[in-house]
């Protein structure tokens, strides 16, 4: 076996596990991180890990938010309570919830399937993913500025309408087309535009992330097929176990953060990021 490839797995796992939820963008990290240090496998096997990878991230929130996302739950006892059966243990809450977590997903799994390939040929490589990261890092910084000393209209999740949801959902296909813009920095500018307060943005946020990516990790490996070597394999599950655990310090990190900061820092981030991208690629290109 391999132990540099597994190791190199390992680092492309914590670097899932850390821009997964930061709003810096981890498909756009991927791709950066492979032109420095490239996986020894096949281009069909890499397209795929890179998607897959995140399932790793998108458990770590199942985990954390088990209590506000699973709509089976016991009861708290009540003798006036008329209910019975299974009805009884069912959350309306949470159902509701998911009903606009799903409707949410609409515009990017419409596009994504019949698009996702044509997308990935042309966008995926170094000069997208930087401007994207300059762009969406300028728009933090100035959404930020403009709803500084502005109270959000939407503070909770119940708040949150269908309609919201989709809106939020047609941000969230923005970053389905453009690597580098990142899933999580797209959705929670969207909320934050549409009124929807800091931390109801990235909570919904990390909930839209788990159907999103089960779809697109499911949808991977069917076109992947079912003939892992044993290497892949364990190349897969080594970036899905590290990035699980990362992300399980990176989302407690970033509930915490958002408490008491904004994204400037992210958008910042993300403009030097991208500047050094293009001035490093492009005295490479010469």
């Amino acid at each position: 076996m391999n132990l540099i490839e597994l190791f190199k797995a390992v680092l492309f796992g914590v670097i899932e596990g850390i821009t997964e939820w930061l709003p810096i963008s981890s498909t756009g990290h991927m791709i950066l991180f492979n032109e420095f240090m490239p996986l020894q496998v096949s281009e069909e096997f890499y397209s795929m890990f890179e998607v897959v990878i995140q399932l790793g991230a998108i458990l770590a929130v199942v985990v954390i938010f088990w209590n506000s996302i699973f709509p089976f739950q016991k009861p708290p006892y009540d003798p006036r309570r008329i209910r019975t059966g299974l009805i009884s243990y069912l959350r309306m809450d949470i159902v509701m919830l998911w009903l606009k977590i799903l409707v949410a997903c609409v515009p990017a799994a419409v596009i994504g399937l019949l698009f996702n390939e044509k997308f990935e040929a042309l966008f995926y490589n170094y000069t997208t993913v930087a401007i994207a990261l300059i762009v969406f890092g300028i728009a933090f910084l100035i959404i930020e500025t403009r709803h500084k000393g502005k109270r959000a209209r939407v503070n909770s999740l119940e708040e949150i309408t269908f309609q919201l949801a989709l809106l939020i959902g047609v941000f969230q296909l923005i970053a389905a087309i453009f690597p580098g813009t990142s899933r999580s920095g797209a959705t929670i500018v969207g909320a934050l535009l549409l009124g929807v307060s800091r931390t109801v943005a990235a909570e919904f946020t990390f909930f839209l992330a788990i159907p999103v990516m089960f779809g697109a990790s499911l949808l991977k490996i069917v076109q992947f097929g079912f003939h892992f070597t044993g290497m892949e394999v364990a190349i897969l599950l080594t970036g899905m176990i590290v990035a699980f655990v990362v992300s399980i310090l990176v989302i407690k990190f970033l509930m915490g953060y958002i408490k008491k900061h904004d994204f400037k820092v992210f958008g910042w981030y993300r403009i030097i990021l991208g500047i050094v991208v293009l001035l490093y690629f492009g005295l490479i290109a010469k």
